[in-house]
């Protein structure tokens, strides 16, 4: 293999399921990679917000001076975006010989997708003379590869139903799983407000030093702007975040307590908050496009999100017609998520995605019908993302608006087939 994406074909196929939890295989290729890292490490686990938390960290850190590795999954449009190296995404180049060493050292373990670039990943981060490394969980937390490094402080955002058959059926149970991240003695931020009960008795039991979101940090804001209290230090007269969405202020409130936990060996100024925390970007994240319809992007796929997603949608306004390009996971309560945003939605496109684990077009379509109560509704199924989305603009008038969301593969594939040309075609005011 010589480019990254024969690696990336190779790596689908070398073993023989998707996910395998545990840490035993993907440990042992550490081990003989000789992976540490000489810096400050920062992992974020949970079910939502994690991206968000990463994009935040890495912005202030960036406006601090401090040369930053970021590694998040899965990617929008191109693998590469997996890996941040001092703000910039990794080569592809720099991928493909990552890859080439672990499949030296490799010899008879097998890895799966994730775990072999995982290890990539990490290998080149640790040669990238960082001051600080930010590592999102892929999954869960005791389980995911990325466990196999000992953090300096955790962060843990957001815990909701997602996962079940890896993780678990409810809140408690998740929560241990996501709690397999802390380590003994050091920070962890739990930014959920109402954390489950499981993840509070795991800190105590281990002896980490826990932050809670209400007790140790906390916000306040009027429309115009918001304030932030940890243990020590306050910021007051903040512009709001860039990331757009109420929840926003939730994951910025725990960035900002994990740099106050992390501020002896990485301290930022207040300067470096407000300049990061207006600066940050994340596509894909309540993205609006403005134009002629305006245009919404949200990876949404869960509940939880996609009840996150329903609020900010609400907080926009008035709207004659609502459409919304939907392709999802099969593997997800959809149901949930149907009845989460169907007050907002007027009109539907359902879509194929290019996966096994997608639910197909058809089948959407029809658990939809299955639970709509609205006469005043409609619905269509189409191949890709970006023929439903093509469909919605036909059909939209210059006053409506059009939201993408359900998966990652349903705004990456609008954002790499076509946005652009579609901007220039449709969204011009």
């Amino acid at each position: 293999m010589k480019t990254l994406q024969q690696w990336l074909d190779w790596c689908e196929q070398l073993h023989p399921v998707a996910i395998d939890m545990g840490l035993e295989r993907v440990k042992a290729v550490a081990e003989r990679m000789a992976l540490r890292f000489d810096c400050p490490v920062i992992t974020v686990a949970g079910t939502n917000g994690k991206g968000s938390t990463c994009a935040m960290l890495e912005a202030v850190l960036l406006q601090a001076g401090y040369r930053t590795g970021v590694y998040t999954s899965p990617h929008l449009v191109h693998f590469e975006e997996r890996c941040r190296l001092h703000g910039e995404s990794a080569s592809a180049e720099a991928f493909a010989d990552a890859f080439a060493t672990v499949e030296a050292v490799r010899g008879d373990v097998s890895l799966t997708y994730f775990e072999f670039s995982t290890l990539a990943i990490l290998h080149m981060m640790a040669g990238a003379n960082l001051d600080v490394a930010i590592l999102e969980v892929g999954l869960g937390g005791r389980l995911d590869a990325v466990n196999i490094v000992d953090a300096d402080c955790t962060v843990i955002t957001s815990i909701d139903i997602d996962h079940t058959a890896l993780l678990g059926f409810d809140r408690d149970t998740i929560g241990r799983e996501k709690a397999g991240v802390m380590r003994a003695g050091r920070p962890v931020v739990v930014s959920d407000p109402v954390p489950p009960q499981s993840v509070i008795d795991h800190a105590s039991a281990l002896g980490a030093e826990l932050w809670l979101f209400g007790r140790d940090f906390n916000y306040s804001g009027d429309k115009q702007q918001w304030a932030w209290a940890g243990r020590d230090r306050r910021y007051s007269g903040m512009a709001y975040p860039a990331l757009r969405g109420a929840n926003q202020l939730i994951n910025a409130s725990g960035v900002l307590a994990a740099l106050e936990a992390l501020r002896q060996r990485i301290p930022v100024t207040a300067q470096a908050v407000r300049n990061g925390m207006a600066m940050v970007e994340l596509p894909g994240r309540f993205q609006i496009v403005p134009g002629q319809p305006v245009l919404v992007l949200d990876v949404a796929h869960n509940p939880h999100s996609v009840a996150a997603l329903a609020v900010n949608l609400d907080a926009m306004g008035f709207y004659p017609c609502t459409h919304a390009v939907l392709g999802a996971m099969a593997d997800k309560d959809l149901l949930s998520m149907f009845q989460r945003v169907n007050p907002m939605v007027d009109r539907w496109y359902f879509t194929d995605l290019p996966l096994p684990r997608a639910a197909q077009a058809d089948d959407l379509q029809t658990l939809w019908q299955s639970q709509n109560t609205r006469t005043d509704t409609a619905s269509s199924v189409h191949a890709a993302p970006l023929l439903a989305l093509q469909a919605a603009m036909d059909a939209a008038d210059p006053a409506d608006r059009i939201v993408v969301f359900g998966s990652f593969y349903t705004v990456g594939g609008v954002l790499a087939d076509g946005l652009p040309r579609l901007q220039a075609k449709h969204l011009s005011p």
